[in-house]
């Protein structure tokens, strides 16, 4: 049986966009199969991906979305399940970072830049 767990992802310090202190109000929270590792687990994912659900969080109501994990070839993105909460979210190399707690990745908005967001928690899913 697949372990989900519930990711936590925060927006890291990003000068180049205006935000040098981060914003740890604005992330995603993801639920997804990981290895021993801490890597996406494909294979699990397979067997789960109705449950793997992300929401981005944000103060700003108009930023709020969920949506699903969804995975093509080696790439893996966020897809949102409302026209208004935007297009499809890349997450960029995601196949190749654990997701562990103090371990960085990006989000491409579609509509903005590349942002960079920390792992802050990670915990068996409910």
């Amino acid at each position: 049986m697949t372990t989900l767990k519930r990711i936590t992802l925060r927006l890291a310090r990003n000068p180049d966009a205006g935000l040098p202190d981060g914003d740890h109000h604005r992330g995603y929270t993801i639920v997804a199969p990981l290895d021993a590792n801490g890597m996406l687990d494909v294979d699990a994912w397979r067997d789960v991906r109705k449950k793997c659900v992300v929401i981005r969080f944000s103060p700003d109501a108009d930023e709020r979305a969920d949506g699903w994990l969804t995975h093509h070839g080696s790439h893996w993105s966020i897809r949102y399940d409302e026209e208004e909460e935007g297009p499809d979210e890349p997450l960029y190399r995601l196949s190749e970072h654990r997701l562990v707690v103090g371990e960085y990745l990006s989000v491409t908005d579609p509509d903005g830049p590349t942002l960079v967001y920390r792992v802050t928690d990670v915990t068996p899913a409910a």
